[in-house]
């Protein structure tokens, strides 16, 4: 049968849009001939992920993003469409991942795969989004805090040396450098001071080494009169001491009880009393033999008889 030249075109130009459009959505990462499940999840913010960014599971390449758009809510969140090209089952409840390796690498989806009751993901499901936190984010976090330590350091110290240049204004520089010209003159004096006690130093060098020889000697002697002192018998002679004041305490003791003659004589009143009292009759026996003497001492060359007296000290006449 003899094709027309008008049916050869037309299945040309059929055959071209349809390899244009095979062609055209090949180049943009969708596979028209492939039965892969297409599943979308939704973000905030993708953080910079683009079209063609690989799908994992457990760190396996699964499939790629084959669109982003916003969602048409006016919410401003973004939908994000995965072709997942692999027959491994997992639940609806799963969860599509936002992740970056490191801060160079392009940003991708790792899908965590759940394995309960729910039923299994299929295609134009909506898995549950999430974002990790990626090295950036966290260098972020950690660094956050220390900026804001670092910029209260600097605006305190900021205020410091504001301070501190309203402390020193020209009337204390002026008195900072007097001081320190007089602590410059102080030092000079103190390295002529010292200079001069080196040369005293010297110069009485010989006398010191005596005066130190000296001071040894004294010093052994009197190590060995420690010795000599530690040699002693001295314990004994405490001991001979103590026994000593022991008997002295006994002795107190005793007269303190009015034992003996000592403590008799301490202790009994009625001693003390006759010896009080023959000792004013003695003064009053020698006061009498002063005032009359005659009555004691009787003197006579021819045999007189001596007058008497009474205890009154009047003359007793004898009639005989």
């Amino acid at each position: 049968m003899k094709i027309s030249k008008e049916v050869k075109t037309a299945i040309l130009v059929i055959l071209g849009i349809i390899f244009f459009i095979f062609g055209f959505n090949y180049l943009k990462g969708k596979n028209l001939l492939d039965s892969s499940r297409v599943l979308y999840t939704e973000y905030d913010n993708i953080g910079g992920l683009t079209p063609s960014a690989p799908v994992t599971i457990n760190g396996f390449s699964v499939g790629k993003v084959s669109r982003i758009y916003f969602k048409d809510d006016n919410s401003g969140r973004l939908v994000v469409e995965m072709e997942v090209n692999t027959n491994f089952k997992f639940s609806k409840n799963s969860t599509a991942q936002l992740y970056q390796e490191s801060p160079i690498s392009e940003k991708g989806v790792a899908i965590i795969p759940v394995n309960d009751a729910a039923p299994n993901a299929k295609k134009g499901d909506y898995l549950k989004g999430e974002v990790k936190s990626g090295i950036t984010e966290l260098l972020d976090k950690r660094l956050a805090p220390l900026q804001n330590k670092i910029e209260k350091v600097m605006s305190e110290t900021d205020t410091l040396l504001v301070s501190v240049n309203a402390v020193f204004d020209e009337k204390t520089r002026g008195h900072l450098k007097a001081s320190m010209a007089t602590l410059e003159t102080t030092i000079a004096s103190f390295n002529k001071t010292s200079k001069s006690l080196n040369a005293m130093l010297e110069d009485n060098k010989l006398k010191l080494n005596h005066t130190i020889s000296n001071f040894e000697g004294v010093s052994s002697n009197f190590n060995d009169l420690s010795s000599s002192l530690s040699k002693a018998n001295i314990a004994a002679t405490i001991k001979e001491l103590q026994a000593a004041v022991n008997k002295f305490d006994l002795v107190l003791a005793k007269i303190d009880n009015g034992e003996g003659s000592i403590g008799k004589l301490l202790k009994d009143e009625g001693l003390y009393n006759n010896l009080e009292g023959a000792s004013k009759q003695m003064e009053q026996l020698l006061e009498d033999m002063k005032l009359n003497p005659k009555r004691y001492v009787h003197f006579s060359l021819f045999g007189k008889r001596p007058k008497q007296y009474d205890a009154e000290g009047n003359e007793i006449i004898n009639k005989d």
